[in-house]
């Protein structure tokens, strides 16, 4: 089976548990492909928790049948039987440990690969509302408290379950009476577990949603550290994170407080029935009522009786943290893509390039603040993102009523001022998102009935901020082909004016760029983004504000094979420098979500209108620099 199709299996199978008792069926779904194996792994507890349990028994017929009867061979016999049990839990011991290593590794293994494909089909708009490093912490801390859950506790769980009910048979074969003496106890017992359980639950989902915001901030403060040092805010950021890293304190500590006084308690409570029993079997004993045996059979079994006790109580911590944990990870499993694939979505054949906004309107939901304005602290230049996602949302119109046709081949400018909603525009072309009104047309086709992959393998996006993964430059170039060959990544390379500086570089094309390509400058970086975007051969190509980063002899490099590279493609380009603009064969000016005018430039200045008050701005802007 395929990463994608196994991915997509346990999905169906955690999407299945809904309701009540979710968190147990999901856990139950998880392993269910691994079914013989599980019950391999219970036939070896079984098996390993009744060979524990012999001891007692037997320490009580080494006494009263060997050595009180002087009878040598049995007492032979019994020692023989211990040497037997104890080479049964050391088989079964080893072989349960590597059969819930076995499957939980294998279940947790699965889950990652489910959460991170459901992760790769959400749409953008779900990443500007959560911090990269919540979602990290739901692959990481969350998967990794479900690992003890699944592998110790699973162990604990049943044979702690079986030696408490097997040592609960062998106290009431050894002497009721003395049993009913150690069952006095249990209603004390019954009572602090409930009590720590009440107490225990919202302590423990606390430590998860605190360390999710540890992990936030870490991923946010170390990828924005060159902006922290530029500005100073050092010491800020330190505070900051003392204070998230105070809550995840106090929050644990709550559960420390919790252990330290429960898990004593048992013990406690232990210790004081086996001094009553001790006390009165010990009278029984003198009084010839029972045999020493039966005593001493009684108090070993007495141990494997609390000791259970203790460890289920301690596998309900690790429980409440694995089911925390696991509605963490339900909670985003559950997250339903906001732009669903048709089932039988049209699979485009060679794009024209025609495209075409029929009505087209889009709203973005913010979130209204205390005083009644909406959030838009997380906004791009053009205001596009949706805010954040706690409280009231209410929409926020970018784009009212476009109607407007690019032609097949046509390079088209799109300029206006921040919060116009260009990038919303060239976004909607790549349905990132779909319109609130109105259709988006590629070659006569709703982008709504077209597949993702057929549309995006003939679309080349060039952002503002260029991103390169980690590994080289070769790698980075080809990331859309990866089938490319070398002569074709230099190709696109020396299209997009990247192959000048790549050849200076002492390992060339094999250069590592680093994480997000610390490695380059931002001018070098924006040089391979272009290159990759030219080497995909893409029908429309978006360029939104993708030539800012670079000086101008680069820029005009650029301008010198995008000239050739975008003949008989279509081209969005959204930018400020005059001269990639004048190029474009159509100019649209929006404002405010409108379009105000288009034509082309020497049209547009003549019109003296909303271009030529642009115009103006950067004119006096280029003879001031």
């Amino acid at each position: 089976m395929s990463a994608s199709s196994k991915a997509s299996e346990v999905m169906r199978r955690l999407r299945g548990t809904s309701g009540r008792g979710r968190r147990l069926r999901g856990l139950a779904a998880l392993l269910a492909p691994y079914r013989v194996r599980t019950a391999a792994m219970i036939l070896t507890l079984i098996a390993g928790t009744a060979a524990s349990l012999a001891p007692a028994p037997l320490a009580r017929y080494a006494i009263d049948d060997g050595i009180e009867a002087h009878n040598i061979g049995r007492l032979e016999l019994v020692v023989a039987f211990f040497v037997l049990a104890a080479i049964i839990v050391w088989i079964a011991t080893a072989a349960q440990t590597y059969l819930v290593e076995w499957v939980g590794q294998r279940a947790l293994a699965d889950l990652r690969l489910a959460i991170f494909a459901h992760l790769q089909r959400l749409p953008v708009s779900f990443y500007e509302n959560r911090p990269a490093g919540v979602l990290i912490s739901r692959m990481t801390n969350d998967v990794e408290a479900l690992d003890s859950l699944v592998t110790d506790s699973v162990v604990t769980l049943f044979q702690g379950g079986l030696t408490l009910i097997g040592t609960l048979v062998i106290l009431l074969t050894f002497d009721l009476r003395l049993a009913l003496i150690t069952f006095i106890m249990l209603p004390l017992i019954g009572l602090a577990s409930l009590v720590f359980r009440i107490t225990s639950t919202d302590a423990y989902r606390r430590t998860r949603e605190t360390i999710g915001s540890i992990t936030g901030y870490l991923q946010e403060s170390l990828s924005g550290v060159r902006v922290v040092r530029s500005f100073a805010q050092e010491k800020r950021h330190e505070r900051e994170f003392a204070v998230l890293n105070e809550r995840n304190r106090t929050a644990n500590m709550t559960t420390v407080h919790l252990n330290a006084a429960y898990f004593p308690a048992i013990e406690f409570v232990s210790a004081v029935a086996t001094v009553l029993v001790l006390v009165y079997g010990g009278d029984q004993v003198l009084d010839g009522a029972i045999k020493i045996g039966v005593l001493v059979g009684f108090l070993v079994a007495l141990n494997n009786f609390f000791d259970p006790i203790t460890q289920l109580s301690q596998l309900y911590t690790t429980y409440q943290a694995g089911m925390a944990a696991l509605d963490k990870i339900f909670e985003l499993l559950d997250e339903q893509p906001s732009m669903i694939e048709r089932a039988d979505p049209l699979v485009l054949s060679r794009l024209r390039g025609e495209l075409r906004f029929d009505h087209v309107s889009f709203a973005y939901q913010r979130a209204r603040t205390d005083d009644g304005a909406t959030d838009d602290s997380d906004s791009d230049s053009d205001g596009d993102s949706d805010g954040d996602s706690d409280g009231e949302l209410r929409p926020v119109l970018a784009l009212d009523d476009i109607d407007l046709a690019i032609a097949p081949g046509e390079t088209v400018a799109l300029v206006g001022a921040t919060g116009a909603g260009k990038s919303t525009f060239a976004k909607l072309v790549a349905r990132f998102y779909d319109p609130t009104l109105g259709r988006v047309l590629i070659d006569g086709h709703d982008l709504r009935d077209v597949s993702y992959q057929s549309l995006r393998s003939q679309l080349g996006v060039v952002p503002q901020e260029a991103f390169l993964f980690s590994g080289t430059i070769r790698s980075n170039i080809a990331f859309g082909r990866p089938e490319s060959s070398d002569q074709e990544i230099v190709a696109a390379a020396r299209a997009a004016g990247a192959d000048e500086f790549v050849r200076e570089l002492s390992d060339g094309y094999g250069t590592e760029v680093g994480e997000r390509g610390v490695q380059l400058s931002a001018g070098q970086r924006q040089l391979v983004a272009f290159a990759r975007a030219l080497i995909a051969d893409p029908r429309i190509l978006v360029l939104d504000e993708a030539t800012s980063n670079v000086d101008l002899r680069t820029e005009a490099k650029i301008e010198q094979g995008l000239r050739r590279l975008l003949a008989g493609r279509t081209a969005i380009v959204i930018a400020h420098r005059l001269s990639t603009i004048r190029n474009s064969s159509r100019i649209i000016v929006l404002e405010r979500g409108h379009v105000a005018e288009q034509g082309t430039h020497e049209e547009l200045l003549a019109a003296r209108g909303a271009y030529w008050s642009l115009y103006q701005d950067w004119s006096g802007s280029a003879e001031a620099a």
